[in-house]
């Protein structure tokens, strides 16, 4: 079964610009997408491009959860719950959180049907590095919007794309 997508879109006719809530968005097809991360990746090696995208998506979770909480009043838990909801809506995989605690800075995150899986296959190791700055992002902009000096670290310990293995899993712990 297929739907229409779950999330607004709106598209300014005059200047061609996607918006989704409180920003404005592209819309690339994912093997164009993936293909480019698989480009970088050949050229510096996936370690130097997973400590790249890991500061790149950590700024980017903060500013994209500070932007959200604000549009729609949001706060704590609900801020990486509606951050959780608009990534699966938005096609990288399915999000799920496993456990999440603001006070002692932990999460836990299942990633079923990952873009990255379905472009990669099973190529037997962790492929979906470039969502782990967004976690740590997403908390530790929650914990500062909370008042907490708390600040996390997030790390892939599982994917898809590992034998034995049909999903992701992704942990966030204090620094």
């Amino acid at each position: 079964m297929k739907t229409a997508p779950q999330l607004p879109i709106e598209v300014d006719s005059e200047t061609g610009v996607w918006t989704s809530d409180a920003l404005p968005m592209l819309y690339v097809p994912r093997h164009f997408f993936i293909n480019n991360h698989k480009g970088i990746e050949e050229e510096i090696g996936a370690e130097r491009y997973a400590q790249i995208l890991y500061k790149a998506g950590y700024k980017s979770a903060w500013h994209w959860c500070e932007k959200e909480a604000a549009l729609h009043g949001l706060s704590g838990v609900a801020v990486f719950e509606h951050y959780m909801k608009r990534l699966s809506q938005r096609g990288w995989g399915l999000f799920s959180i496993e456990a999440i605690d603001l006070d002692a800075g932990t999460c836990r995150v299942r990633l079923d049907h990952s873009a990255f899986v379905y472009e990669y296959g099973k190529v037997g190791r962790k492929i979906e590095y470039m969502f782990t700055g967004w976690f740590a992002g997403a908390m530790d902009q929650i914990l500062a919007a909370a008042g907490s000096p708390l600040r996390t670290l997030a790390e892939q310990t599982q994917s898809g794309a590992e034998e034995g293995c049909d999903y992701g899993v992704f942990i966030t712990r204090p620094r």
